[in-house]
């Protein structure tokens, strides 16, 4: 039986190494990708035919940046969500009527 066990704990083991390098190439893939996104928008940048800095052009020309913009903005819109939270318990009923009136005219 005791045997038995020791297999277990390799393969355990063998499983967690096997997750850890896959996170560490996932992790790797997107440094990778953000690195090739950053170099697209500084080639752009530094180009002085350039008179006018154009987003959309950016986006449509760099794979994967317009993608990574939008995810970025929901990850700091759900940041901001819970700012604004944590923030109304120290509001006053006053200023929270006046948010609410913020709110309903949008």
């Amino acid at each position: 039986m005791p045997r038995k066990s020791s297999q277990t704990n390799e393969e355990s083991e063998t499983v967690e190494i096997e997750e850890v390098d896959k996170a560490s190439n996932n992790l790797q893939n997107e440094i990778d990708n953000l690195s090739r996104m950053l170099a697209a928008v500084l080639d752009y940048l530094a180009d002085e035919e350039n008179e006018e800095i154009d987003i959309e052009y950016l986006f449509d020309k760099t794979e994967g940046l317009r993608e990574w913009r939008k995810q970025y903005q929901e990850k700091n819109r759900k940041l901001i969500e819970d700012e604004i939270k944590k923030s109304l318990g120290n509001l006053s009923f006053e200023e929270l009527q006046r948010i609410r009136e913020q709110i309903k005219e949008k």
